[in-house]
C-alpha cells in the first residue's frame, strides 16, 4: 500500500505564500490521478488540483492563477506552490491519488497538513 506523506503547511499573513509537499512511499503506477483536496473550517472536503500520470492539470477557479501543481518523479513528490494565500484559503490541505494498475484499483490519501492565512 502507497504511503503519502505531506509537509510544509504553516500559518501565513494574506498575501503570502506556502509550498506543500507530497511525498509517496513508492512509484505511483498504471493509470492515475494524483492532487490534492482542502477542508475548510466547517466545510466539506473538496478536490482543488490534480494532476494526471501524463502530466496534464487542472484547477479550481477559486484557486487558478494563485496555485501550481507540479512533480518530481524521481522523488516521488507532488508539490503544491500556493501565492497569493487568502484566508478564506485556510484549512487542512490533503493529498490523495486514485488510479489502477492492471485490474488493481487504488485510492490513497495522506494524512493532512494544516494551513491558516491570517487577514
Amino acid at each position: 500500500q502507497v504511503q503519502l506523506v505531506e509537509s510544509g503547511g504553516g500559518s501565513v499573513d494574506a498575501g503570502g505564500s506556502l509550498r506543500l509537499s507530497c511525498t509517496a512511499s513508492e512509484t505511483i503506477r498504471g493509470v492515475y490521478i494524483i492532487g490534492w483536496y482542502r477542508q475548510g473550517p466547517g466545510k466539506q472536503r473538496e478536490r482543488f488540483t490534480y494532476m494526471t500520470g501524463e502530466g496534464d492539470s487542472w484547477y479550481a477557479p477559486s484557486v487558478k492563477g494563485r496555485f501550481t501543481i507540479s512533480r518530481d518523479n524521481a522523488k516521488n513528490t507532488l508539490y503544491l506552490q500556493m501565492n497569493a494565500l487568502k484566508p478564506e484559503d485556510t484549512g487542512v490541505y490533503y493529498c490523495h491519488v486514485e488510479g489502477a494498475y492492471g485490474s488493481e484499483e487504488y485510492d490513497y490519501w495522506g494524512q493532512g497538513t494544516q494551513v491558516t492565512v491570517s487577514s
